[in-house]
């Protein structure tokens, strides 16, 4: 049985995606149960604003829901399909209600992606929306962790400073961790710990600070090693922990302690009875 007297963030999960519509509800209780008290939930494009919000909004009055907190942006494989006015679109959701962080935008260099330079546009008017609205914001980085300092460096040069924010899944070396952390972010570890073939990253996950250090599923996808091919979800963040705690050789309390508090102070999450309920 899980302890449910460890508190866990997940600090990446698209519960709104539509992998949920015909069970949500249960994997929300699923959540609670294993002890998932927080979840950042991002859109990824503004017109799924609408629907992060109204999750957030269920979730405050649902006492075994995990408190699901939105953050707003425009994913960089959802570039394409931006219109001319979806920057000032997502400035104006900022201002109907304010959200924890600017995400999930960021830069995406795989095979099949958006134009690169559109990607980058995008990326850096929403790096200006951080800084003009003081909202951290939580980074897409695949294959592009080189680019993505080079833009927060460049957009930061303007004036300026962006309050730092969360790296999802990071996957860059030692040397990129050390970067983004003296920049204000914290890095997230998920799924990809549990599979030993992942050495890379299990290195990181093991010896970079701990006070540097998130955990987030990213359900519905990244499934841990043993639901490998399946659907992820946020009950299995206990488990995805304790495959990061054996590797760091400390207790699943510790990590909770230091992952959790990591979270809710860099996104500036209350943690009070109303919240955590």
């Amino acid at each position: 049985m899980p302890d449910t007297a460890i508190t866990w963030f997940d600090t990446h999960v698209h519960w709104d995606a539509a992998e949920f519509d015909l069970d949500r509800d249960a994997a929300l209780d699923r959540a609670y149960a294993t002890g998932v008290r927080y979840c950042l939930n991002p859109s990824v494009t503004v017109d799924g604003i609408e629907k992060v919000r109204q999750l957030a909004a269920l979730s405050e009055s649902h006492k075994h829901w995990p408190r699901i907190v939105p953050a707003y942006g425009i994913h960089p494989l959802y570039v394409a399909q931006c219109r001319a006015d979806d920057i000032q679109t997502l400035e104006a959701e900022l201002l109907r209600q304010r959200p924890v962080a600017i995400g999930e935008i960021g830069l995406d260099a795989c095979a099949g992606a958006p134009d690169f330079e559109k990607q980058r546009q995008i990326f850096e008017d929403q790096l200006v929306l951080a800084m003009t609205h003081h909202l951290p914001v939580v980074l897409h980085v695949r294959h592009a962790v080189e680019a993505v300092i080079q833009a927060l460096k460049r957009v930061q040069t303007k004036g300026q400073k962006i309050p730092g924010g969360i790296v999802h899944a990071f996957n860059g070396s030692e040397v990129q961790a050390h970067q983004l952390i003296d920049m204000g972010f914290l890095l997230g570890f998920g799924g990809s710990c549990t599979y030993e073939g992942s050495t890379r990253i299990r290195s990181l996950a093991e010896r970079l600070p701990i006070n540097a250090l998130v955990l987030e599923t990213d359900a519905p996808d990244m499934a841990p090693a043993w639901r490998r091919g399946q659907r992820n979800e946020s009950s299995q963040l206990p488990a995805i922990a304790e495959s990061l705690a054996v590797l760091r050789k400390i207790s699943l309390a510790e990590l909770s302690e230091q992952t959790t508090s990591n979270a809710l102070s860099v996104l500036r999450v209350p943690e009070n009875g109303a919240v955590a309920r």
